[in-house]
């Protein structure tokens, strides 16, 4: 009985400990798919304009992807059903009426890890205001949420790349169902297969040029990216090889990889002379350091089907980067 008390009286003990410290109290595991959102709104207000602005603001479709595909999949859960475990999701987007006009950025509210951010407004015009105008705010704090969640379910089985380490200089963690399918000189070309094609990634390095400008920037990056396909992606049949799809109009921007400046490209490959394309994502990192651009890039091919998760995860791989 004494020690049942004993340790009764410590567990109180802790408890008040964690009490004392938010960040340190219980909370339930966060659960969902990855890029799923959960949007908490009244029906009548989801079925109005606000809903609607909704879906064309943070429910719009990713750039760089040959189909319509959204960044988020929204799953909307009226306000009076929002407790319980349904509380979990990881990705939760808020809105009241008749509030003062605000968007509001929380961390792990209900669940660890999770991000919710709360929109509010008087009336529906202050609540689609408020989307326009901080909509890329709510979709860059969601998705920084989901590649941490990502890179932690990519680190439960590791590649082993020692290789690319020991020849590029750098870490970077990947799952061990891919491989490296080319390796030569200062170039790998890592892939893993799917059911309906693959899944693939690019690493090598160029000399650091530091005259070039932002505009010369953008044409070399496709002039490189396809010398390179040229020489070390090859088609389906000879004298084929990847390409970058001139029909589709690039986005270009700039980002950090490695807590490096780092010049981004979205856009559409394709194979010449062959029925082969699919979205890539390009990261040209500056490794002033080193005197050397560090380029990352993946690209998918998978016919018939969506090709969102699959880009994210590659960009998720690209920014767990680190230069030694």
């Amino acid at each position: 009985m004494r020690l049942f008390l004993k340790a009764l009286c410590l567990g109180l003990l802790f408890i008040a400990c964690d009490e004392s410290n938010p960040d340190k109290v219980y909370k339930p595991q966060s659960s969902g798919n990855i890029n799923n959102l959960s949007v908490v709104i009244a029906n009548d207000l989801w079925d109005s304009s606000v809903g609607e602005s909704i879906r064309s603001t943070i429910g719009a479709p990713l750039y760089g992807l040959p189909q319509d595909e959204p960044q988020f999949s929204l799953q909307h859960i009226p306000t009076a059903v929002f407790s319980g475990f349904v509380k979990n999701t990881r990705l939760v987007l808020k809105v009241q009426k008749g509030k003062v006009a605000a968007t509001k950025f929380y961390k792990n509210p209900y669940a660890s890890p999770q991000r919710m951010v709360l929109v509010s407004g008087m009336n529906n015009q202050e609540i689609i205001d408020q989307f326009i105008t901080n909509q890329d705010k709510i979709k860059n704090a969601f998705k920084t949420q989901e590649i941490e969640e990502k890179q932690r379910r990519i680190k439960k089985s590791l590649f082993n790349s020692s290789a690319i380490t020991k020849q590029l200089g750098i870490n970077i963690q990947f799952p061990s169902i891919y491989r490296i399918a080319s390796q030569s000189d200062d170039f790998f070309w890592i892939r893993r297969d799917i059911k309906t094609g693959t899944v693939n990634m690019l690493l090598y390095t160029l000399p650091y040029d530091e005259d070039m400008t932002k505009e010369d920037l953008a044409k070399h990056v496709i002039k490189t990216r396809d010398s390179i396909g040229k020489r070390h992606i090859p088609g389906p049949v000879e004298g084929s090889y990847m390409t970058t799809e001139k029909a589709y109009t690039p986005f270009f921007g700039d980002t950090k990889v490695a807590n490096l400046t780092s010049f981004e490209t979205k856009s559409v490959w394709q194979v010449k002379d062959a029925f082969m394309s699919g979205p890539f994502i390009n990261y040209w990192i500056e490794d002033k350091a080193n005197s050397r651009y560090l380029i990352a890039e993946g690209f998918v091919f998978a016919p018939s089907v969506g090709k969102r998760d699959y880009i994210f995860e590659l960009e998720a791989i690209i920014r767990s980067i680190a230069i030694k």
